[in-house]
C-alpha cells in the first residue's frame, strides 16, 4: 500500500498506476474509518483494478469551529484497516497541502441551486466547501469512479451535478446506507455519543422509517407527518434539526410528476448532530 502525503507524490503514484491501464476508483473520506467505509473500500474493489482512499478533514466544509475540532483523527488506525483491505493508495495530506495559501485565498466551487437549500441552508457554506475538495481530489487523482455513501443523499446529488456541469470524467458510484444491528446509519459522529443516548440513537431511523409506511399508505399530509415526527424525537431527547420530504431526483417540491421521495432527517443527539434518510416510492 502506498501512502501518500503531499500532490506531486499522489499524481506520480496515480500516473504509475495509469501506465498499468489500471482503472481507478477513489473513496474520499475524512478518516476514522468504520464499516461503512470500509464498505465503500469493498465495493470500488469490485469495479476497479486499483482502489485510493483519501484521508483528510475538510476544514473548508466546516461552519462550525467547536465540530472540526472535535471531529475524531484516528489515522494510525486508519491506515491498518485500509491495509488489511489491501487498498493501493492512501493520500492523506494536510490542510496547509490542500491549501498552501490559506482557505480565505482556495478558489471555490459552488453548485447553484442544490447546495443552498436543505442542509446547505442549516449549513452555509458547507456544500461549497465539499465540491471544493471534492474537485481537487478527482483533479489529483483522476479516477475512473468515486464511491459515495447514501447517507448522505443531497451531498451524492449535488457531486453528480457538478461532474455532469463541469464534465468530469469520472463516475459517481452510490453505496447504500450501512446500518448497525438496530439501524442506526454508521457514522464517525456516532463515537461521540454518550452510553446513555447510544441507547437512543436508533429512533431516529425508526421514526421516518414510519414516515415512510404513512406516505405509501396513501398519507400525503407532509407538514402534519413533519411535526408529528418532530414531536416524537423531541420527546425521546433530540433536538431535530430538520425533517424535510422532497423529490428524491430535484430535492424541491413533491408534486404530482414525482416518482420517488426522499425523508431527510437531522437532529442533534446531546453533543452529536445525526443524519438519515430514507427513499419512498410513490
Amino acid at each position: 500500500m502506498i501512502i501518500t502525503k503531499d500532490i506531486p507524490s499522489a499524481v506520480d503514484a496515480v500516473n504509475q498506476l495509469k501506465k498499468q491501464n489500471a482503472t481507478i476508483a477513489l473513496v474520499p473520506t475524512m478518516g476514522n474509518l468504520h464499516e461503512g467505509h470500509l464498505t465503500l473500500v469493498r465495493e470500488a474493489k469490485k469495479i476497479a483494478d486499483k482502489v485510493a482512499v483519501s484521508v483528510f478533514v475538510n476544514p473548508l466544509q466546516f461552519n462550525n469551529a467547536d465540530d472540526l475540532k472535535n471531529y475524531p483523527r484516528t489515522l494510525d488506525q486508519d491506515l491498518a484497516k485500509l491495509e488489511q483491505e489491501n487498498v493501493d493508495l492512501v493520500f492523506t495530506p494536510t490542510p496547509q497541502t490542500m491549501y498552501p495559501n490559506g482557505m480565505e485565498n482556495q478558489t471555490t466551487v459552488f453548485v447553484p441551486h442544490i447546495s443552498d437549500k436543505l442542509e446547505g441552508k442549516l449549513r452555509p457554506g458547507h456544500f461549497k466547501g465539499v465540491s471544493t475538495v471534492v474537485n481537487k481530489l478527482f483533479n489529483i487523482v483522476r479516477p475512473d469512479f468515486a464511491m459515495f455513501g447514501q447517507k448522505d443523499f443531497q451531498q451524492v446529488a449535488m457531486l453528480k451535478q457538478m461532474v455532469d456541469d463541469m464534465a468530469i470524467q469520472v463516475k459517481i458510484v452510490t453505496v447504500p446506507i450501512v446500518r448497525d444491528s438496530e439501524g442506526l446509519a454508521l457514522s464517525s459522529r456516532n463515537g461521540l455519543l454518550t452510553a446513555e443516548n447510544k441507547t437512543k440513537a436508533h429512533l431516529l431511523h425508526k421514526e421516518i422509517s414510519g414516515l415512510a409506511k404513512a406516505i405509501k399508505e396513501g398519507n400525503r399530509d407532509f407538514e402534519q407527518l413533519k411535526a408529528s415526527a418532530r414531536r416524537s424525537l423531541d420527546s425521546t431527547g433530540f433536538k431535530t434539526d430538520s425533517i424535510d420530504i422532497v423529490d428524491a431526483v430535484t430535492l424541491d417540491t413533491i408534486t404530482e410528476q414525482t416518482r420517488t421521495a426522499v425523508i431527510l432527517v437531522s437532529a442533534y443527539l446531546g453533543t452529536p448532530r445525526l443524519i438519515d434518510n430514507i427513499t419512498v416510492e410513490l
